[in-house]
C-alpha cells in the first residue's frame, strides 16, 4: 500500500472504484483497505489504496469495476 494518504468519503470511494459502498465497507472489514474515523458519515478511506475504475472519457459511464485490493496475508475473503 502506498505511503500517500488522501482521505475520501465512502460515496467518493465507491465512485472511484466503481463498486457499491457495501463493497468498500467489506474491503475495510477484510483488511484490504484502512478505515479512518468512526461513526455514521465520519468514516474516510484512503484514495490511494483503491484501484480506479475505468470510465468513458466523454460520458463518465462505468466501463468495468476497479480490481479489488489484495487481501492481507493469511486472511480469507468474506
Amino acid at each position: 500500500m502506498s505511503d500517500q494518504v488522501t482521505l475520501i468519503t465512502e460515496d467518493m470511494a465507491a465512485h472511484w472504484a466503481g463498486r457499491p459502498g457495501s463493497t468498500i465497507r467489506r474491503w475495510a472489514a477484510e483488511g484490504r483497505i484502512r478505515r479512518f474515523g468512526e461513526g455514521r458519515g465520519k468514516v474516510r478511506y484512503n484514495l490511494w489504496e483503491l484501484n480506479k475504475a475505468p470510465r468513458d472519457e466523454y460520458t463518465g459511464e462505468l466501463l468495468e469495476p476497479g480490481k479489488p485490493p489484495p487481501l492481507p496475508e493469511g486472511v480469507r475473503a468474506a
